[in-house]
């Protein structure tokens, strides 16, 4: 029987990045650099988002209309793609935290029991 994959400190479960992407996005447009800082910060350093999960996110969200963007400059004076929460992505946002919130409460549950 084939080992399970362990999982490594800061790990995402699957599926929970888009999720975090969207709810980081909602407070404000940033661009992928930034939107990785603030998960990272927000998390107390627990969650960290590589750049190769990160920016194939950001592109299949923008494609499925979830996230606007526009170019603008960074703070640090470099030229940068802003992202920003579409009418639609709020849509998913919510249908993703309830669904995030009942899943959670069962998992928690199922962890509770003897």
């Amino acid at each position: 029987m084939p080992k399970a994959k362990e999982r490594t400190e800061g790990e995402l479960v699957q599926g929970t990045l888009d999720m975090l992407i969207l709810k980081t996005l909602s407070r404000s447009a940033m661009h992928g650099y930034g939107i990785a800082q603030s998960i990272r910060q927000i998390s107390d350093e627990v969650l960290r988002v590589e750049e190769g999960s990160l920016y194939p996110a950001l592109h299949r969200l923008e494609l499925d209309g979830l996230l606007d963007s526009e170019w603008g400059v960074s703070e640090n004076n470099r030229r940068a793609k802003y992202y920003r929460l579409s009418a639609r992505g709020r849509k998913q946002l919510a249908r993703e935290a309830t669904n995030w919130n009942r899943v959670a409460g069962a998992i928690a549950r199922v962890m509770q029991t003897a």
